[in-house]
């Protein structure tokens, strides 16, 4: 048999996503103004979403994190809204209001601040513009304002191309991960071919050992087959060989799940149960070959578990 092909393929369906990637999208606005859009998202391991936008955009944060968390399912994501150029660079042109209320309260907190600490409480409209909250946008009897519209349009082309780069960036990953999950199948073949070998070595040894001590004369082979039966209870993986082979099953099989799919968590939990089928054997091996294969699967899983952490 050749070496893994025990091994299912797991599916070529599936198209697992990195979490690093980068888009943007711009659109015209009246006035002569350009919306500008840029998403940014790095590892995390949960989704994480910061949104920065213009003065007086402020109601429409949550459109735009509800978008991120629609299209994207780990990361730290980043989005950058920027509106200029034209007359009026800042807020939406329909629906602005001002909110007095709470700009007569944030005022008259200033100026109680500003007498405690003993300093200037001057505050001129560009101040009051630019505080917290100061400007809210109302809906209109009629159509959505432009920006609104132009918004949504530009946080769902960004996410487009942030989840294209995902994508390209995670069929590298997957090519990477199949070939640690190969040399791991067949360090797993060769451990399971070298395992019976350890027994019949043991046995000659001790039948030597015994032959020297009674100065040539035969061992007692049915002692001696107690021995060597004792050794292979105290030996025997194969049971750590048929859950590593499982658990390299279901980790072929998540990387072939349906496409979109989050699986960074799943791989990595089903790495952890490899390692620890690699560590049960190592520390029964008992043989040179077998352990040195041993170190070779967790040679690969620790490239499996660096790759991972960078699966959506």
């Amino acid at each position: 048999m050749e070496p893994g092909t025990w091994i299912r393929s797991g599916g070529g369906g599936g198209v697992i996503r990195s979490m690093t990637g980068y888009g943007a999208a711009e659109r015209a606005l009246p006035g002569g103004r350009l919306l500008r859009v840029e998403a940014r998202a790095i590892n995390h391991r949960h989704l994480s979403t910061s949104v920065r936008l213009p003065v007086g955009w402020g109601d429409m944060e949550p459109v735009v994190v509800g978008r991120a968390r629609a299209a994207l399912r780990r990361g730290r994501v980043s989005l950058s809204v920027r509106c200029g150029g034209g007359g009026d660079a800042g807020a939406p042109s329909s629906g602005l209001r001002l909110d007095e209320e709470r700009v007569l309260r944030a005022v008259e907190l200033l100026r109680e601040a500003c007498a405690r600490l003993g300093v200037d409480d001057r505050l001129d409209a560009a101040a009051l513009a630019r505080l917290p909250g100061a400007w809210r946008t109302e809906p209109d009897d009629g159509d959505p304002p432009p920006e609104s519209v132009a918004l949504a349009d530009c946080v769902d082309e960004a996410l487009r191309g942030v989840t294209r780069m995902r994508e390209a960036e995670g069929r590298r990953l997957e090519k990477a991960l199949r070939r640690s999950a190969a040399e791991i199948a067949s360090a797993v073949d060769s451990i399971e071919a070298r395992a019976p070998e350890r027994l019949v070595r043991q046995r000659d040894r001790l039948r030597e050992q015994v032959r020297v001590l009674a100065a040539g004369a035969d061992a007692d082979e049915d002692r001696l087959a107690r021995e060597v039966a004792y050794l292979a209870a105290k030996w025997d993986i194969s049971e750590e060989i048929v859950r590593l082979r499982s658990h390299l099953q279901m980790f072929l099989d998540v990387l072939g799940a349906p496409a979109g799919k989050p699986a960074g968590k799943r791989l990595e939990f089903v790495a952890q149960e490899m390692n620890r089928e690699a560590n049960t054997i190592g520390a029964k091996a008992n043989d040179a070959a077998i352990s040195a294969a041993v170190v070779a699967i967790k040679d690969e899983l620790e490239r499996i578990r660096e790759q991972a952490e960078n699966v959506e």
